[in-house]
């Protein structure tokens, strides 16, 4: 029987570690938790969300709601779970952070052809290899994957994590229930603020004192994940527009939308514990209940976890990886997750999902199954593995990357809604010929 190890269970990582054991190949998967921790990590479990606990849009008019769709119906364990332990968030896929990993764990180590071998991997291991040890991979690891790539073929940015709050330590007298534009259920925390409220607000958060982070710049940052003060920084009103935006959030004690809005999502099943939406920061400790008490509905607010920021590490993927996130040079060695440059929880398993596919496929001498660019997991894979892309940085699946429609379709919305449709008679046709299931 094939074996292959996996290094790493992430989201990447344990999804590939699935898809493998579901086509019978053997897995071995290292994960060096418990025995070793990272700045981001604070559980021993699998498949641990170390910023938000959100998987972002579930809809299909949006890129990754036709990602998360076609991992749904390709039989992704990732997706799965998240569905099993989703809590309320409006049209998003939100999970109980502590139930989902739980649940990714228990799936993984009951599984017979898998077997986890904890402990750090300090050396590639010889024989099929699928390296999915994240963006903080240790030091050991991070320095062997150099010598085999070269100095020059890897990159990173920073990352940043928002902080977590008590819901009951919220002001609810200064706060209420609503989703935008009354889409979806009113699972949101709405915490409004008037123009002068917000004024001080902003100005104490542009000068608030940061954490050091060795080697950090403002421009270093990945757009998607921006720190709330490195917005603040770029304009009084730039909050405004981005994560405070007020629009469709009626005040329902006046009737008219706030000057800003600070969002709570829901963080476990609960509902005992809430995120901050929009606030990955750096900020020290002190400074975030300093600033982030200025809210008026969190004057009181109880921080059970300060938001925190990392380096992360990604490869120069179009110059090193193919379609199949495998390593040109050693195709013996393959990659997931976001050290190739995919970003996003769902992105992360959709790389992991497709590695461990086409690697199975491969030691079964199966034809590749190749999933076309019209499909999102064939976009990411086909973008990241893109010579031509110049500047290349971390990529969230978006419409852009996929190849357009034969024909007009009037309205934004409709035009994506007709892009999914398309992808997913791809994907069940996918199915029907047994590929990448």
């Amino acid at each position: 029987m094939s074996r292959v190890t996996v290094i790493g269970a992430g989201l990447a990582g344990s999804e590939c570690a699935w898809q493998l054991a579901q086509r019978g190949i053997a897995v071995t998967l290292c994960e060096m938790k418990p025995e070793k921790t990272t700045p981001a990590h604070t559980t021993a479990y699998f498949a641990e969300l170390c910023c938000s606990n959100s998987l972002r849009s579930d809809q299909l008019e949006n890129a990754v709601g036709l990602l998360k769709e076609e991992l749904r119906r390709l039989g992704s364990l990732i997706i799965r779970c998240a569905d099993a332990t989703r809590v309320g968030a409006g049209g998003a896929l939100a999970v109980d952070r502590h139930g989902f990993a739980r649940m990714v764990t228990e799936e993984i180590c009951s599984h017979p052809l898998i077997t986890v071998l904890p402990g750090e991997v300090r050396e590639i291991p010889e024989g099929d290899v699928v390296i999915a040890s994240g963006p903080l991979t240790s030091d050991a690891l991070a320095q062997e994957i150099t010598k085999l790539l070269g100095t020059e073929n890897t990159l990173h940015f920073f990352d940043a994590a928002a902080p977590l709050v008590s819901f009951e330590s919220v002001d609810m007298s200064n706060a209420y229930f609503a989703s935008r534009y009354g889409k979806g259920e009113p699972d949101y925390v709405n915490c409004p603020m008037d123009q002068e409220e917000y004024r001080a607000f902003w100005a104490a958060l542009k000068d608030a004192q940061e954490a050091e982070v060795h080697g950090f710049e403002d421009g270093q940052v990945f757009e998607g994940c921006m720190p709330v003060e490195v917005m603040a920084r770029r304009g009084e009103d730039t909050l405004r527009y981005g994560p405070l935006k007020p629009r469709g959030l009626p005040d329902p004690r006046t009737g008219r939308e706030p000057y800003a809005v600070v969002q709570l999502r829901r963080d476990n099943a609960d509902g005992s514990i809430y995120n901050l939406v929009g606030f990955q920061t750096h900020l020290k400790w002190g400074e975030q209940r300093r600033v982030f008490s200025m809210i008026p509905a969190l004057r009181q607010a109880e921080f059970l976890r300060y938001g925190v920021m990392h380096r992360n590490t990604y490869l120069d993927s179009p110059s090193l990886l193919d379609r199949y996130y495998r390593l040109k040079s050693e195709p013996r060695i393959a990659f997931a997750g976001q050290m190739t440059g995919v970003e996003g929880y769902v992105e992360s398993c959709a790389s992991g999902f497709l590695a461990g596919v086409e690697t199975a496929r491969r030691l079964l001498r199966q034809p590749p199954a190749d999933f076309p660019a019209e499909t999102a997991i064939g976009a990411l894979a086909l973008y990241v593995s893109n010579e031509s892309v110049g500047q290349f940085q971390p990529m969230n699946i978006n419409f852009g990357i996929i190849p357009p429609l034969d024909h007009r379709v009037k309205g934004k919305r409709n035009k994506n809604a007709e892009l999914s449709r398309r992808s997913l008679e791809l994907i069940e046709k996918r199915k029907a010929e047994g590929l990448g299931i």
